[in-house]
């Protein structure tokens, strides 16, 4: 485990409505969550609370889903669920440099021991602060770095020399390999903002990692491929894919103006899949690009711009 120590921050608070820890044990201290009370997040019913590691060790396990189109990619989710109950996803590369998408906040010694099985941690890359939970517990224990947005700093609550801020709009993490024996796709992160200033979504071999940067809504995983007697058909005109929010919790929607410099953004790289935060995100479809710029158009007229030149945009 590197000399990481399960037991030295155990006791550390945990935000149960988002994940985050934080650099006390001082329950007394420690009363509300700069997260939860920014207008993207929110505070449960039941009020402001916090666990720790060690709560979470005792009744949580975190689960490894391969995915069953490309194995290289695999879902790390934590049950019972907690806080927002996103998932990390692990990228294994042909080199063993593997990257973690993403993080949840539960960090075990099983955990540890699984990820050291499959190559270990070469990066981090965390899409925005919603998921920014245990990553200084992440990074310690597999002694690599994890890159966050440089807008998007000031929402960490513990510090830590690993991080590496992302200024450019295009950071490679890993580059592709050129050697005849080795061919595999680099992983690049990208930043599109929106959610968050600095919400990145990840690139690896045509696969994108969205988080919800791209919000996958139900219309966008529905099986439309059949009618109820097994007959094939279309999915219906209309019918979207993504939404692009400010709030996801609280429904607040981005600008049309800030969706389009979006596209402007993601048009110039290929993907034929998407994979959002949530397992049962997972859209493979060659065209899939074409259907984030139907959803953006989509959104975009229902807001009222009617009349928007982006409504005519093509790929």
């Amino acid at each position: 485990m590197n000399g990481y120590n399960l037991k030295e921050s155990e006791n550390l608070l945990i935000c149960n409505a988002c994940g985050t820890q934080f650099e006390t044990t001082d329950r007394s201290a420690l009363k509300t969550c700069f997260i939860c009370d920014d207008p993207r997040q929110y505070v449960p019913p039941s009020g402001q609370s916090f666990s720790t590691l060690a709560d979470l060790r005792a009744n949580h396990r975190n689960e490894f889903h391969p995915n069953h189109r490309d194995p290289r990619l695999i879902s790390i989710v934590t049950t019972p669920k907690f806080a927002i109950g996103q998932r990390a996803i692990l990228i294994r590369t042909q080199s063993g440099q593997n990257v973690l998408w993403d993080c949840v906040t539960l960090l075990d010694g099983n955990t540890i021991a699984e990820i050291n099985k499959l190559g270990g941690l070469h990066a981090i890359v965390i899409s925005h602060p919603h998921y920014y939970s245990t990553h200084v517990e992440w990074a310690t224990a597999f002694s690599c770095p994890v890159y966050l947005s440089s807008e998007d700093m000031t929402w960490t609550a513990r510090e830590t020399e690993r991080r590496i801020p992302i200024a450019e709009t295009r950071t490679d993490i890993l580059l592709g390999s050129s050697d005849t024996d080795l061919v595999e796709a680099g992983i690049v992160a990208i930043k599109l903002g929106g959610h968050f200033p600095g919400s990145l979504v990840l690139l690896f071999d045509k696969h994108l990692l969205i988080a919800d940067t791209l919000l996958t809504v139900p219309a966008g995983v529905a099986n439309w491929k059949v009618n109820a007697l097994g007959e094939p058909r279309e999915r219906p005109k209309g019918a979207n894919t993504f939404s692009f929010m400010w709030s996801i919790p609280n429904f607040i929607p981005l600008s049309a103006n800030e969706i389009v410099r979006m596209w402007e953004i993601l048009k110039d790289y290929d993907f034929t899949s998407t994979h959002g935060a949530f397992v049962g995100t997972d859209i493979e479809d060659d065209d899939i690009k074409a259907r984030v710029l139907q959803s953006m158009q989509i959104q975009t007229k229902y807001m009222g711009f009617g009349e928007h030149p982006f409504l005519h945009a093509l790929w």
